[in-house]
């Protein structure tokens, strides 16, 4: 499942292509599928949160994974991996011998945008966990300081995380984590290992928990995705094995690691928790919790 580490890793990988010409593009999204980045040279590629950004001289292309999504990389003429009708980004780029060709997957959103909109596209989400401002505000935003005009000076991105969060002091903390206006960064999986390592449900409200307790489950957030942030395989109990890497994520039934009792599973969020803490066109996700170690406070 993707997650903010998983786009921070991809991003890496895809460094290769910074400085290399576009050859070639296909977008296939009816409102871009004009826009041809052939020409461009590729100037940088970032993450923030769950979204990719590449940009392009004078123009960024930003897509998210959602749930579904995936890109490939491979050389031109190489046979494809997955299907080709759900291919929604392909960009070539000029290399030796052959052409290199990234095809993105069925990918949940795709924007061109002018590089003077970039801060307007991303000033309603919340600060990425995984940026190097979550713990120091004087570090500028990934596409730099030409791209940063008007930017106001702000607080750390955990402090203004936990700002956003104790705005909604009825909202479950397992809700709240995943409200990308809230922070950036943080999935289902992260959102269970998370809740079971503070001691929390995760139906928990913000308000019964309060600041201290809230900002402690940022800190742990932080410290667990900034160890993954390079792993190929994301854990969280500290053990690699296959089927040991996480307390609660997945394990439905199963005995919790720590205190014995069975991991119990139900759903958070949606349209009918509107008035118990959600918002509107919140999407109904999976919980997992151990009842012994993460009692709730409602």
């Amino acid at each position: 499942m993707p997650e903010g580490d998983s786009v921070l890793q991809l991003s890496q990988r895809l460094q290769f292509l910074v400085g290399k010409t576009v050859t070639h593009t296909s977008l296939r999204t009816p409102r871009y599928a004009t826009h041809d980045f052939s020409g461009a040279r590729g100037t940088k590629i970032w993450p923030y949160g769950k979204y990719l950004f590449m940009l392009f001289e004078e123009h960024i292309l930003a897509t998210h994974l959602k749930m579904e999504g995936s890109w490939a990389m491979h050389l031109v003429g190489d046979k494809w991996r997955k299907p080709g009708y759900t291919a929604r980004v392909v960009l070539r780029f000029a290399h030796q011998p052959r052409d290199i060709e990234i095809v993105g997957h069925q990918l949940g959103l795709v924007r061109v945008l002018p590089v003077a909109d970039y801060q307007r596209f991303i000033a309603d989400l919340g600060p990425d966990i995984l940026s190097d401002d979550w713990e120091d505000s004087d570090v500028d935003s990934d596409v730099g300081e030409q791209y940063n005009e008007g930017r106001e000076a702000r607080e750390t991105g955990s402090a203004e995380a936990l700002r956003r969060i104790m705005q909604q002091p009825h909202r479950p903390i397992g809700t709240a984590l995943l409200d990308q206006t809230n922070l950036v960064g943080i999935g289902n999986e992260y959102r269970a290992e998370i809740c079971f390592l503070a001691g929390v449900h995760p139906a928990s409200r913000v308000g019964k928990l309060g600041y201290e307790r809230v900002a402690e489950i940022l800190e742990i957030a932080r410290r667990i995705m900034w160890a993954n942030r390079h792993e190929p395989v994301r854990v969280t109990t500290g053990i690699k094995r296959a089927g040991e890497t996480t307390y609660v994520f997945g394990r439905n039934n199963r005995p919790c690691r720590r205190c014995r009792s069975l991991i119990v599973s139900d759903s958070l969020g949606g349209p009918d928790q509107k008035q118990h803490g959600g918002i509107a066109g919140e999407l109904e996700r999976i919980i997992w919790w151990c009842p012994q170690c993460q009692p709730l406070l409602d």
